[in-house]
């Protein structure tokens, strides 16, 4: 069986709350979701999500990098030898790592329903329901102070701490959020490369200090400094965990390298697809350092896939996979949803995604 077709749907949703952190503030998710449908009617989807400040990635850039480069190397071909096609789409581009991931997602999606499988069956994996934790985006102490009881009421047990917009206050923050929670609750730091080196080990040293109990802390510096990065991990206890850092395997390979970090965050639209995430997480593994699986502002397609490859790795540290819960409503029917700190996968084949309801994007100056 071929594929017959691939199309490209602009969606564009609300966040419930602005999303803040030391790169960006946002409030809608802006993404490419792209269909490739096979001769026999069935379709799998995959996303390329727009974000400018880590991946620089947009959705008119994704969109023609999809229909003018990759759409015709898979156009024709075997629609059941996914590796292949995903190899092809791997070759046929340089960068674009988010439009190749969506393509990359979608093959695998399609592969999963061509066999009735859920995509997580298709992974080598079994388990439906995945771990997240949940963001507290950056603002003053005393309002994540709110937002933090709130999420725990709301089942959350693990925190990531959006810091590296102010570095001054930086510690009273997470003090801040720790006297909210509780000692029960799981902390993490995330600056977005928000911190000089000095600054990263000046604030995660007095959150040592102060008995705060930080689990870790991500991408402490600017994702170039790997040797800054190395000079933080080597001089405070808490764990390091690199996410800008690392795109694809010669990222991860320099991090290893220099002993910059502890733990990696591998992330579909960073590194272009399940293809070379798999390839990351083992490669992880094989050197001792932890791992993760994140987002980035996504919808149910590629968060679905986020936690169908978390699901079949089983990482080290809970994953990131709190994107789609963002949404005040989506533009995608099917797929995942969200029981608390949980999400759950359909037990239908492939993403479970039934359809895309495609909205015009306001492109803003």
């Amino acid at each position: 069986m071929t594929i017959a077709v691939v199309r490209t749907h602009r969606l564009s949703a609300p966040l419930h709350t602005p999303f803040v952190t030391a790169l960006r503030r946002t409030t809608t998710v802006e993404t490419l979701v792209v269909e490739v449908t096979d001769t026999d009617g069935r379709s799998g989807f995959g996303e390329a999500p727009q974000v400018w400040q880590v991946t620089g990635a947009s959705v008119a850039g994704a969109e023609s990098c999809v229909r003018d480069v990759l759409a015709p190397a898979v156009v024709g071909r075997d629609a059941d030898d996914v590796l292949a096609r995903c190899a092809e789409v791997a070759a046929a581009v340089a960068g674009n790592e988010a439009a190749r991931a969506a393509l990359d997602v979608a093959l695998h999606d399609l592969a999963a329903r061509r066999l009735g499988v859920p995509l997580v069956r298709l992974l080598g994996g079994t388990a439906l329901r995945v771990p997240t934790d949940v963001t507290l985006a950056a603002g003053a102490g005393a309002d994540l102070a709110v937002a933090a009881r709130q999420r725990c009421d709301e089942g959350f047990d693990v925190l990531k701490l959006k810091v590296g917009t102010d570095p001054a206050g930086d510690l009273e923050r997470v003090r801040a959020v720790r006297a909210a929670v509780g000692p029960q609750v799981r902390l993490r730091l995330d600056a977005n490369q928000g911190w000089t080196p000095r600054e990263a080990v000046r604030v995660i040293r007095g959150v040592e200090d102060a008995g705060l109990d930080v689990e870790l802390v991500e991408q402490p510096v600017a994702r170039w400094d790997l040797d800054g990065m190395a000079w933080v991990a080597d001089r405070v206890d808490v764990p390091i965990l690199a996410d800008e850092a690392v795109f694809g395997v010669r990222d991860l390979v320099a991090v290893i390298r220099r002993r910059a970090a502890d733990l990696v965050n591998v992330k579909l639209a960073k590194c272009g697809g399940l293809r070379p995430a798999r390839t990351l997480l083992e490669l992880a593994r094989e050197h001792g350092m932890g791992t993760l699986v994140g987002s980035m502002m996504e919808s149910q397609v590629g968060v679905g896939a986020a936690a169908s490859l978390a699901a079949a790795y089983r990482t080290s540290a809970v994953s990131d996979l709190d994107a789609a819960w963002w949404l005040a409503w989506s533009p995608v029917r099917g797929g995942l949803r969200y029981e608390g700190a949980t999400v759950v996968l359909p037990d239908a084949p492939g993403l479970g995604i039934t359809a895309v309801t495609e909205t015009k994007i306001q492109h803003r100056g």
